[in-house]
């Protein structure tokens, strides 16, 4: 689920129609343009068309046949956008009930239940019954959970995370847990880093030894 902020300070009115309005809009790939419904659930905001624009960007050589995990999905903002783009396999993880079966309905909308995996249920729990790895995960938590670090450690004690693999992490920008000044530094490799506003948007390479 995603924090009640905007990624802009000044966001177009585009972007802010679409949250107002209870949808989403996968940008690029097969899909594009397809708008899918979000439930109404305070602080539940979908990741903006800019910054969804700019994740993507950075993902491009690497999406299509991807298997991917969205640890916290909330709207599927991001794993229906990897979807659309080519990932071979998307593993949503929503913990509300209504949430998760929204993004359900979206899977039969789009006919893509085979390929988008949908699992209701607390990522901590869930996570420990996974014993795949994934070359692209998503790790965009309500914010001031402090649940980006607690993540992290869940993916890496259950070795989910495959080597050279791909994780990103979206934050408040003022968050107090930073990867980079962490204990586990020396796993991550910062590939990508953006800040506007109140976000703070990185994309990390794992290395598993």
């Amino acid at each position: 689920m995603k924090p009640a902020s905007n990624f802009s300070k000044r966001p177009s009115k585009k972007s802010n129609k679409s949250a107002q309005s209870g949808d989403i809009r996968i940008i690029g790939g097969n899909w594009r343009g397809r708008r899918l419904k979000v439930h109404n659930k305070e602080g539940l905001r979908p990741t903006t068309d800019r910054l969804k624009e700019t994740l993507f960007n950075w993902l491009m050589m690497e999406i299509r046949g991807a298997q991917v995990l969205d640890c916290f999905a909330g709207a599927g903002s991001l794993g229906f956008e990897a979807a659309s783009r080519g990932a071979q396999s998307v593993t949503c993880l929503e913990k509300d009930k209504q949430a998760a079966s929204q993004l359900k309905e979206n899977c039969q909308v789009l006919k893509a239940s085979e390929q988008i995996h949908v699992i209701q249920g607390d990522f901590f729990a869930r996570i420990e019954t996974f014993n795949t790895p994934f070359d692209i995960v998503f790790i965009d938590p309500p914010f001031h959970k402090g649940f980006v670090a607690k993540a992290i450690n869940a993916l890496i004690e259950q070795e989910v995370i495959a080597d050279s693999a791909l994780v990103y992490i979206e934050q408040e920008s003022n968050a107090e847990f930073q990867l980079l000044n962490s204990e586990l530094s020396s796993k991550f490799e910062l590939i990508k880093d953006k800040t506007a506003g109140q976000v703070s948007a990185q994309l990390f390479r794992y290395k598993a030894s």
